[in-house]
């Protein structure tokens, strides 16, 4: 696998991350491997696409929860105005929740921030080549999918909500406020409550409560929170 881009150049780079120890992290790294150079970095949504359009890297590295916006509305804006770059995402937010909509929203791959910083280098070179970067965890899950035809695994009703009410129902389960969610997503509070709203719909809750403490349940395990949906939805079924 080809490690440069054609024309021989080291893969540029540009990163888009709030949280500075990260930052620092994957700058560091990628300082100390010769064929890729950071050429920007920023924790802004509307800085990055800005920067993005002028400095046109082969590839990005997007966090979603961002301190001004969503990630995947970034790499949709990017997809659409600077087709030849390339994102990937570098997020904590569990890839079985989050890889396929980062790849439908336009991403070339997804990696969890778990994974050893020179995973995300071979991640960066794989999509500088055109190819799709996942886990073996997660590629394994979407071949099998394809292959099968399957529902997102378990038929999980955290599927149907859209990648804003997911992004709304995450956040609530780290501990943001309303108005700290409005002002990160840079939507209306009203828009934030119905978002709110349409989650506690879609995943068959009768309080605002019910949401917030499901929310803290899955943001900290989400495959054991899937579990406990299941069966709540099992025994209201039966009920």
């Amino acid at each position: 696998m080809s490690t440069r881009p054609a024309n021989g150049d080291p893969i540029s780079v540009f990163l888009v991350e709030d949280h500075p120890a990260i930052l620092e992290a994957v700058t560091c790294q990628a300082s100390e491997t010769p064929d890729v150079e950071v050429c920007g970095t920023t924790g802004s949504t509307t800085e990055a696409f800005r920067q993005i359009e002028r400095h046109q890297p082969d590839v990005v590295v997007v966090d979603i929860s961002l301190e001004d916006g969503h990630g995947l509305d970034l790499i949709q804006n990017v997809q659409a105005q600077c087709s030849g770059v390339k994102s990937i995402v570098f997020s904590m937010y569990d890839e079985t929740v989050y890889a396929e909509r980062a790849l439908q929203a336009g991403a070339s791959g997804y990696l969890m921030k778990n994974e050893p910083l020179r995973e995300l280098i071979n991640g960066i070179r794989a999509v500088s080549d055109g190819e799709v970067y996942l886990s073996d965890r997660m590629s394994s899950r979407v071949l099998n999918k394809a292959l099968r035809e399957e529902v997102a695994e378990a038929g999980s009703p955290i599927d149907e909500l859209t990648d804003r009410e997911l992004a709304v129902f995450l956040m609530l389960g780290e501990g943001y406020n309303l108005d700290e969610i409005q002002d990160r997503l840079n939507i209306a509070r009203k828009t934030v409550e119905a978002y709110r709203r349409r989650a506690k719909e879609k995943l068959g809750f009768d309080s605002v409560a019910e949401v917030l403490q499901y929310a803290v349940k899955w943001t900290s395990a989400p495959e054991d929170g899937a579990e406990r949906l299941k069966d709540a939805s099992r025994k209201r079924d039966t009920a």
